[in-house]
């Protein structure tokens, strides 16, 4: 933490304590999508750790691809058009999986900014998400490349997840309190209210143009 550098759109807490919120919320949730998460002393101070998935040389396995315009698009949603070196079309599309789909949900309510393809992955058969510095903005921010669902109603279980997720952060969970010493009043506001919205909706977000609805790179 002492060596970060504040930025100018995230100008409160750290990206280390963001890290560490966005796996607790996940925990809270009943998603287990964040690796384990913790922050320690090292030689430099406080920071963040982030449990390793797999091996070193293991190769990631993105739940999102990028596919040749009418190529078998079965299993995969479609969110961006693209094109390669020599101007040929592409597609970037992410897995139609109900994991990668409860990830765009947490993604919702953390109000991640950033959510490449490169941040979620399988390994041993199990979807993992990354990078999660840039979240819990109080303002909408949403970023992601997993619009697939977008404007789709909610599932009955995920209205209870997200139910149970509201009475979990709003408790006396230590793990609910430590979310909330991470968070500025403000934004813990914003957290709730995204939590509701999505419960008076009942439906995934989709872009409303006020805000960049793609990360860049994207992948």
């Amino acid at each position: 933490m002492r060596g970060e550098r504040p930025l100018w759109d995230f100008p409160d807490g750290t990206l280390a304590g963001r890290e560490r919120a966005a796996y607790l919320v996940s925990e809270l949730g009943g998603w287990h999508l964040v690796p384990p998460t913790i922050l320690r002393e090292g030689p430099a101070g406080l920071g963040m750790a982030q449990a390793w998935v797999g091996d070193v040389d293991d190769a990631a396995e993105s739940v999102v691809h990028v596919i040749r315009v009418g190529s078998d698009p079965r299993g995969l949603r479609p969110v961006l058009r693209a094109s390669d070196d020599t101007g040929a079309p592409l597609l970037v599309a992410h897995e139609e999986a109900s994991d990668v789909r409860t990830l765009a949900l947490l993604d919702c309510v953390l109000n991640n900014t950033d959510r490449k393809g490169a941040h979620a992955f399988r390994h041993a058969g199990r979807l993992y998400a990354v990078d999660h510095g840039v979240t819990f903005h109080a303002e909408p921010k949403l970023r992601t490349v997993l619009w697939g669902w977008g404007g789709e109603a909610l599932t009955g279980d995920e209205i209870e997840q997200l139910r149970g997720l509201r009475e979990q952060v709003i408790g006396d969970d230590p793990r609910a309190e430590e979310v909330r010493s991470h968070l500025t009043a403000r934004e813990m506001r914003a957290l709730l209210g995204r939590i509701d919205d999505l419960l008076r909706g009942g439906r995934f977000p989709e872009p409303d143009g006020e805000w960049p609805a793609i990360p860049w790179p994207p992948i």
